[in-house]
């Protein structure tokens, strides 16, 4: 995981000509123009990174897992994030792509 402040430090280290406040006030414009879009239901995308959208998730049954009860969640709206090609095939690289047991015979 990566908090704002440590991507504010990374982007300093790579780019010294810029000072810091003015990396922070650049970090928060583009967080904020990110949920304002997502707010109003817009799809993000960012070429080779993903893509963003807010998406509706209707109510569910769940079960409480330390009582085993039934509980009815809400519907509500989330984020979903779809990673980019270029994405997936950095991080299928870095950790391996993953094993698929349907083509391997006994």
């Amino acid at each position: 995981m990566i908090i704002k402040s440590q991507l504010i430090q990374v982007i300093a280290k790579a780019v010294p000509s810029l000072s810091e406040k003015n990396i922070t006030l650049g970090v928060n414009q583009i967080i904020e123009k990110l949920s304002a879009a997502l707010t109003e239901k817009k799809r993000i995308e960012i070429r080779g990174f993903g893509a963003f959208s807010v998406r509706f998730r209707n109510s569910t049954l769940a079960r409480n897992p330390k009582t085993g009860e039934k509980v009815k969640t809400k519907a509500k709206y989330r984020v979903h994030f779809k990673p980019g090609k270029e994405m997936r095939e950095k991080i299928n690289l870095m950790y391996g792509a993953p094993i698929h047991t349907d083509n391997i015979e006994p």
